[in-house]
């Protein structure tokens, strides 16, 4: 499910595999192995490749069907990254607005991304619950619970809970990239 979106977005774009695995950092060879189901990218490497073909993440993991305004708490589309200690919850209900939102949930020790991401736009970010170190660019802040950083996310970030109990935060981002 999740490769076939794949293969179909890179061919609607008419890139080839190896355009794609160029463009992304990545190889020919996981790319097709991805695109035929036999592995499952990490997020970081899923970043990428919607990064390249130009649509956020949750766009190859939903449901392609026009949606309302409610998110209905058990009807959130969960991105759990395999035993990284990460999940993403949408908030939103599709990518046709100008704004997403998403609650993360990291456990203690983990982190969001290997190494930092960037993409377009702007993200506003809460953490709810817990205690975050958070690098944007060459600076590194510290969070705690009620705490807010508003950024540009074209600047390199990545996210690690200092804590000893899971992180929480909610983050607006636009336009929708996750």
């Amino acid at each position: 499910m999740l490769g076939e979106r794949i293969r179909e977005k890179r061919q609607e774009l008419k890139l080839t595999i190896r355009e794609l695995a160029e463009g992304a950092g990545l190889t020919p060879g996981f790319l097709s192995q991805v695109e035929r189901n036999l592995t499952e990218p990490s997020i970081t490497s899923l970043r990428k490749i919607s990064l390249i073909l130009g649509v956020p993440i949750f766009y190859f993991l939903m449901e392609h069907q026009p949606a309302g305004m409610i998110v209905r708490k058990g009807e959130r589309k969960v991105v759990s990254v395999g035993g990284s200690g990460v999940v993403f919850e949408l908030l939103s209900p599709d990518f046709d607005r100008t704004i997403e939102m998403i609650i993360g949930r990291v456990e203690p020790g983990a982190v969001t991304c290997e190494e930092p991401l960037a993409h377009y736009g702007e993200e506003n970010l809460l953490v709810t619950q817990g205690e975050m170190k958070i690098q944007v660019g060459e600076e590194t802040f510290v969070l705690e619970e009620g705490d807010s950083i508003l950024y540009r996310s074209s600047l390199p970030h990545k996210i690690w809970n200092l804590g000893e109990t899971e992180l929480v935060f909610v983050s607006a981002i636009s336009p929708p990239a996750f």
